[in-house]
């Protein structure tokens, strides 16, 4: 038996396939190294942005000739685009031969679907529940290991679809990390931890009687070992001195902070209820620079956010000129049903967007490669 797995999306996503592979290589199956030879084939799926639903649809959609040839192939398809349940509805009428579709909180009972299906059903379950702490994992990041600190995100940023298909915040127990990084360690085969979250910087904050998330950091580093952690994503109104701190003062820590700040724009950051200024931004990236001189530091940036006037665009231009990242990523803004921005009156047009997204982008690079000339 064999499967296949297309993973969309982030780095939690990659990780929750490495969650799938470990359920299904303990059911015995093994990995496939093309979808045509596999026994079950799992879609890992994205909601940040439309073209990744797009892509979804597409790849589902060329399975049916596939499914017509082999009536035993599973096909399922998880993730925070099924977490949907419009979206996960479509995708079932569209495609009937799709054989599970499961949201973001029930891979734990993923074998369970399997049998299933064998003996003839069709899998739709969308429950929300805590953290399995219990899951094997299939490591596939070579010598990396992901280490989910926690899920989902209280921010509520007016374009994002996470809280709604993430759900709220929900840190795991400092001692179930430890005891997971020290199993890592002590494998002897991944020279890097990454410690993943929606918003890592506000690990523990749902639980008073956790550790934040500067002293799981330092932590972690007490564990003996040859490694380096580091961790995404930050929040720029949630990364508080005490983390930039243990950034500085511990040697385990990568000097990398991937800080999104989206907009260099007052109005729009207020619009994308970011809950802070460009201003408060700014300080941030001094403090970083102050305490971490070799510190990399990169950002995320949209690009068209409603109602946004060139003027407006021109703020996020100039503070990335300002800041001069070591690198960004740039997206045109995407609407998403549910959102409050998708409601927003002022839509940018999309050759709007594409210009700026472009110019910036172009910006970047120029900086880059001023800077490599520099050095």
């Amino acid at each position: 038996m064999k499967y296949f797995i297309v993973t969309y999306g982030c780095q939690m996503n990659v990780h929750e396939s490495e969650k799938i592979a470990g359920i299904l290589e303990n059911m015995g199956y093994t990995l496939a190294e093309k979808r045509e030879e596999a026994d079950i084939i799992f879609f890992n799926t994205c909601a940040i942005r439309e073209g990744a639903e797009d892509r979804v649809f597409g790849n589902v959609g060329n399975l049916k000739k596939l499914k017509k040839k082999n009536k035993n192939l599973i096909i399922a398809v998880c993730g925070c685009m099924t977490q949907k349940s419009q979206t996960a509805q479509k995708l079932l009428n569209t495609f009937p031969f799709v054989d599970i579709v499961i949201g973001t909180f029930n891979l734990s009972r993923f074998s369970y679907y399997i049998e299933a299906v064998k003996k003839g059903r069709q899998m739709e379950i969308f429950d929300e529940g805590d953290i399995d702490e219990t899951l094997p994992y299939k490591r596939t990041s070579g010598d990396n290991a992901w280490v989910n600190i926690m899920q989902g995100c209280n921010n509520f940023c007016t374009y994002c679809i996470v809280p709604y298909v993430r759900g709220r915040e929900k840190s795991r127990k400092h001692e179930n990390i430890l005891k997971e990084v020290e199993d890592i360690v002590r494998e002897g085969k991944y020279k890097k931890i990454t410690l993943l979250g929606q918003n890592v910087n506000s690990y523990g904050k749902d639980n008073e009687n956790e550790i934040s998330f500067s002293q799981l950091l330092r932590e972690i580093c007490k564990i003996e070992g040859d490694f380096k952690v580091s961790f995404m994503t930050s929040h720029p109104k949630d990364l508080t001195d005490d983390v930039i701190d243990a950034i500085a003062e511990e040697d385990k820590i990568e000097k990398y902070i991937h800080l999104p700040a989206q907009s260099g724009n007052n109005r729009i950051l207020k619009l994308m209820n970011r809950s802070y200024t460009r201003e408060k931004y700014l300080d941030i990236i001094k403090k970083i620079r102050e305490k971490i001189p070799s510190c990399r530091i990169t950002s995320d940036f949209i690009v068209g956010f409603p109602t946004e006037t060139e003027e407006e665009f021109n703020d996020t231009v100039s503070l990335v000129k300002e800041v001069r990242y070591d690198s960004i990523f740039a997206f045109m803004y995407s609407p998403r049903e549910g959102t409050v921005a998708s409601k927003m009156e002022g839509q940018i047009d999309e050759d709007t967007k594409r210009l700026r997204v472009n110019k910036l982008l172009k910006v970047e690079k120029g900086i880059q490669k001023e800077d490599k000339n520099d050095n």
